[in-house]
């Protein structure tokens, strides 16, 4: 099934309206007067049927007839000449300003009034969807291992101002909206509120953090990731009300400091984050059936490694309180093949 794209709500054009309608305007009165001329230098093959007389307000009218395919027959070429200039010369025009025509009707009547009815309608079923502003490396990365953990595209929303990217976006099958993320009615546009969770990777932190800021002004609610590269932004972010920042540069360094104690430490945590690796840590909520059992004893075979518990993070090593509760939430390792015992 092809997936549906997002046509923004506001969008800058490389040319205004009013200037298209005149160049597609001008440019069919060009057409128009060059089979004029023609017909007019070829008067003497054409014959007048009412009074004989072929004039030059005879030649504006059998060419008016003669475009529009209307041709009733009282002014008509006669001479070969005459014939083989209209099969030749005038009827490609006589294509070229119908196609004019109907294609300045489709786009400015059809082709708008589509896309309308199709982005309120897109619109009107945006719920529980992702939202992503900003598409670059940080936000295509996500996007792309948001697709490989299972989720449907079509359910994602991604802003930016730079068309290239929103042209890779899109074709990933998302939904797209070229608009500033700083702006309240952008936002309300992708309906922010009703998103399960959005996430900031603006390129710069003062951009990121304001995004957040306008984001959490409108969502109250809606769970926000974002992508900070200074660790004295961190704070700022949290508390413009970002629910989890991460600094690539710290991670960065923490790998690399993985990697000076182990060959392998690296390459393992490499492989939790992505869904692509052997196994990957799954956050969810408890289930109903794992309630008062230890940490050790997940339902569907993982491994817990630790639980949130009103807001408190509790390790596998806590025995004293590592039993689910209702309404914990476990992180736990679970391998992507069935069959590895990789943990």
């Amino acid at each position: 099934m092809r997936a549906r794209r997002f046509t923004p709500l506001k969008r800058a054009l490389q040319v205004p309206v009013w200037a298209d309608v005149g160049l597609r305007l001008g440019g069919a009165l060009f057409l128009v007067f060059v089979v004029v001329l023609i017909h007019w230098l070829d008067r003497d093959g054409l014959v007048d049927n009412y009074d004989g007389h072929i004039s030059f307000l005879d030649v504006v009218y059998f060419t008016m007839i003669s475009i529009t395919t209307t041709g009733f027959g009282d002014i008509a070429p006669v001479s070969t000449q005459s014939r083989l200039v209209e099969a030749v010369l005038v009827t490609p025009i006589r294509f070229a300003v119908i196609f004019i025509f109907v294609g300045a009707a489709y786009n400015f009547v059809i082709k708008r009034s589509w896309e309308k009815f199709r982005m309120d309608r897109i619109q009107d079923q945006l719920t529980n969807h992702y939202v992503v502003l900003g598409f670059g490396v940080s936000g295509a990365e996500s996007v792309a291992e948001l697709v490989a953990r299972g989720t449907d595209p079509r359910c994602i929303v991604v802003m930016d101002m730079n068309r290239d990217r929103l042209a890779q976006a899109e074709e990933m099958g998302c939904n797209v909206i070229e608009a500033d993320a700083t702006r309240d009615e952008h936002l309300m546009a992708v309906r922010i509120a009703q998103a399960q969770t959005v996430l900031v990777s603006a390129g710069r932190d003062d951009s990121s953090i304001l995004i957040v800021l306008t984001v959490r002004h409108l969502a109250p609610d809606v769970p926000i990731s974002v992508v900070v590269r200074a660790e004295d932004n961190e704070l700022l972010a949290r508390q413009a009300g970002a629910n989890n920042v991460i600094n690539p540069v710290r991670f960065t360094g923490l790998l690399l400091a993985g990697s000076a104690q182990g060959a392998h430490i690296a390459d393992y945590l490499m492989d939790l984050a992505s869904v692509g690796g052997r196994v990957q840590l799954v956050e969810r909520p408890v289930m109903a059936e794992e309630v008062g059992k230890p940490m050790n004893q997940l339902a569907n075979g993982g491994y817990a490694v630790r639980i949130y518990r009103n807001e408190q993070a509790i390790g596998f090593w806590e025995c004293a309180n590592g039993v689910f509760e209702l309404g914990d939430v476990v992180v736990e390792i679970r391998p992507n093949d069935p069959t590895s015992t990789d943990q």
